[in-house]
C-alpha cells in the first residue's frame, strides 16, 4: 500500500539514486501538460469500468468521482487520483482510452511522453547517470520500473541485530491489568506475516531488496513477544486474500487473547500488491477480522502493521525555522432488541483494532537495502525495548518520533535528506499492553 508502499532505479554505488514511489515522472508530466484538454474531453463512464477491471481504481473511488457535479469536475477528480495509483496506471489508462475509442487522447499524451523521454535521454547522454530524478531502468522497456525508495547503505552487514525483548515484571502486570486488555494466554496470540519480494517481471514491480530483513525481524520480534507466527512469502493478491481468510477462520483464535497481521509489499493508498501486480484492498483485509466475520476475536485486540508505499510523493522535508540540529541519518451499549428477547451486548462491526502504517497517505515509504525498512527497524527496536512497560499506542507514538528524526542519505540527488512520517489509527477500547514474559499463575 509497508506501508513502503512499500520508478526510479536502485543504488548500485555510492552515487546511485533514490527512486520515487508510483507513476514515473515523465508519465506524470505527460498527464500534467495535457490536463486541461483531458479534463474537457475525457469520457469517463465506460473508461472507469475498464480501470476497475485492470485493478487501477476501486468501485469506491469511482463512486467518489461520480459524486462530483458535472463531467469537468469528475474528470479533474479522476486526473488527481490517477498518478497515485501505482506503476501500471499510465499504461492501463492508455489501454482504456483505446478500448473506449478515445485514441486521440491517447495519441496526445503518448506524443508528449515521447518528447519528455527523449529529453531525459539527451540529458543522460550529457551528464551520465547522475540525474536527480527517476529514469527508465532498461532501454528495452518503455514502462516504468518501480521500487520503493531505498536509502544507500554504507555498511556491509546483513542487517540490524534483532534486539531481545525485555520482560515485564509481575508487579507491573498487577498494577496495570485492570485497565488493559486481557493478554496472558500462551501463546499470546496468532501472528501472520505476508512478505512479498519477487514480483512478476511483466508487472514492473521491482525486487524489494532488504525485505527479507524486515520479515526476519518481525518474525523474531513476534516470537519473542509470545506469538505463534506463520509466514508466507511471495503471494499473489488472491493468495494473500485466501491466506488472510483462512487465518481469520482458525478455531485457535478462540483460545488466545490477540492476533497480529503484518503485510510487507509494494503498495498504493488503500492497497498492497501481490506478486502478480494485482492489489489486495486493505479494507478487505480489515473486514475479514471484524466482529461480524471473525467472532473468535471479538473484544480481543487485533494489530495490523503495513510496510508499503501509500502514494507516489517522496517527502523532501523542510528546514525547521529555529532548528540547528540535523536529523538522525543512520546507515516501524446495550441492545435495543425486542424486550421479549434476551438482551445481548451488541458490538460495532469493527472495533478493537490498531493499525500502524509506514508512511502517510499519498507518500512513499523508505527502505534500506541492508538494514530493511525504516519503519520495521524502528518498530522492532521500540517494541523490544518498551513493551515491558508501555502500551502499544504509546509505542507507536515513539516509532513516529524515530521516523520523524530520520532522513535519507543520497548526496547529489534531489532525494538527499528526504523524510518519511509513519502513522497509526486505532479503535482500541482499552490499554493494550503485551506483558512480554509474564506467565499467569495457575
Amino acid at each position: 500500500m509497508a506501508l513502503v508502499v512499500q520508478f526510479g532505479f536502485g543504488l548500485l554505488s555510492s552515487a546511485r539514486m533514490l527512486g520515487a514511489c508510483g507513476m514515473q515522472r515523465c508519465h506524470q508530466e505527460a498527464l500534467k501538460k495535457n490536463r486541461v484538454m483531458l479534463a474537457k474531453q475525457l469520457v469517463l463512464k465506460e473508461l472507469m469500468e475498464h480501470m476497475i477491471e485492470k485493478d487501477i481504481i476501486t468501485t469506491e473511488m469511482m463512486e467518489m468521482i461520480q459524486d462530483k457535479s458535472g463531467s469537468f469536475s469528475q474528470n479533474v477528480e479522476f486526473l488527481n487520483l490517477l498518478p497515485k495509483r501505482g506503476p501500471n496506471a499510465f499504461s492501463a489508462f492508455c489501454e482504456a482510452l483505446r478500448e473506449t475509442k478515445q485514441q486521440h487522447l491517447e495519441e496526445m499524451i503518448l506524443k508528449t511522453e515521447s518528447n519528455l523521454s527523449n529529453g531525459v535521454s539527451r540529458l543522460e547522454h550529457c551528464y551520465g547517470s547522475y540525474l536527480p530524478f527517476p529514469v527508465h531502468e532498461s532501454c528495452n522497456s518503455k514502462r516504468p520500473r518501480w521500487i520503493e525508495p531505498v536509502e544507500h547503505s554504507w555498511d556491509n552487514g546483513d542487517g540490524p541485530p534483532i534486539p531481545p525483548v525485555k520482560h515485564c515484571t509481575p508487579e507491573f502486570y498487577r498494577d496495570h491489568q485492570h485497565s488493559a486488555y486481557k493478554l496472558i494466554s500462551e501463546p499470546r496470540g496468532l501472528a501472520l506475516i505476508l512478505s512479498n519480494m519477487h514480483f512478476s517481471s511483466e508487472k514492473d514491480l521491482e525486487y524489494r531488496s532488504g525485505g527479507d530483513v524486515d520479515c526476519t525481524a518481525l518474525e523474531m520480534l513476534f516470537k519473542h513477544l509470545g506469538y505463534q507466527v506463520t509466514v508466507f512469502h511471495d503471494q499473489t493478491a488472491l493468495e494473500m486474500q485466501n491466506a488472510l481468510q483462512r487465518f481469520s477462520k482458525l478455531p485457535d483464535h478462540r483460545d488466545v487473547d490477540s492476533c497480529i497481521i503484518a503485510l510487507l509489499s509494494h503498495g498504493v493508498e488503500g492497497g498492497v500488491y501481490g506478486i502478480d501486480g494485482k492489489l489486495l484492498q486493505l479494507q478487505e483485509a480489515f473486514r475479514l477480522f471484524d466482529n461480524a466475520n471473525c467472532p473468535n476475536l471479538q473484544n480481543k485486540p487485533k494489530m495490523f502493521f503495513i510496510q508499503a508505499c501509500r502514494g507516489d510523493e517522496t517527502d523532501r522535508g523542510v528546514d525547521q525555522r529555529d532548528g540547528k540540529e540535523r536529523s538522525d541519518s543512520p546507515g516501524c451499549e446495550e441492545s435495543d432488541a425486542n424486550k421479549e428477547e434476551n438482551l445481548k451486548l451488541r458490538l460495532p462491526t469493527r472495533s478493537d483494532m490498531i493499525c500502524g502504517y509506514a508512511c502517510l497517505k499519498g507518500t512513499a515509504a523508505m527502505r534500506n537495502t541492508k538494514r530493511g525498512s525504516w519503519y520495521i527497524e524502528a518498530l522492532t527496536s521500540v517494541f523490544a525495548e518498551d513493551s515491558r512497560d508501555t502500551h502499544v499506542a504509546d509505542m507507536l507514538v515513539k516509532v513516529n518520533r524515530q521516523i520523524k528524526q530520520r532522513e535519507g542519505y543520497a548526496p547529489g540527488t534531489e532525494f538527499h535528506r528526504c523524510k518519511e512520517m509513519s502513522e497509526y489509527c486505532s479503535t482500541l477500547c482499552r490499554d493494550l499492553y503485551l506483558f512480554p514474559g509474564y506467565l499467569a499463575q495457575s
